[in-house]
């Protein structure tokens, strides 16, 4: 997992990817570095592993629907998937930090709000980067 070519093996987002415990959070937290954009913040803290690990925070008061806190999760997950390879080994924490919109009953997500959070979740991850490389 450790090497920097994707192949069909390593393309996963497995559970070593993750942050998975509360207290790998707080640390990320505490770590008091972020980025931030219109509606999401990117917490980031070096670690000691090979690769970049990711957790989110989509809470219920900033996204009401659970289809749509499922919606932003998975188009968090798929920029991380697919960029982990390019990113430095930082504990990321992906926080909803402004309410976005909710969807019409019986309607799906909008495709137009699906684009406008991976552009931001890619800027962040772009910031994160250029940040780290200067």
């Amino acid at each position: 997992m450790s090497s920097g070519v994707v192949t069909a093996e390593n393309f996963g987002f497995d559970r070593q990817l993750r942050l998975r415990a509360a207290a790998e959070f707080s640390e990320v937290f505490a770590a008091r570095k972020v980025l931030r954009g219109a509606c999401f913040a990117l917490h980031y803290r070096l670690n000691d592993k090979p690769h970049a690990r990711l957790g989110l925070v989509i809470p219920k008061k900033q996204a009401r629907e659970a289809v749509l806190r499922n919606a932003i999760k998975r188009q968090a997950r798929e920029l991380f998937r697919l960029r982990r390879t390019s990113l430095p080994p930082f504990d990321l924490v992906l926080r909803l930090a402004k309410p976005v919109g909710s969807s019409a009953a019986g309607h799906p997500i909008n495709p137009r709000s699906r684009a406008a959070w991976r552009a931001e979740i890619g800027a962040l991850l772009d910031q994160l980067c250029q940040r780290i490389t200067r």
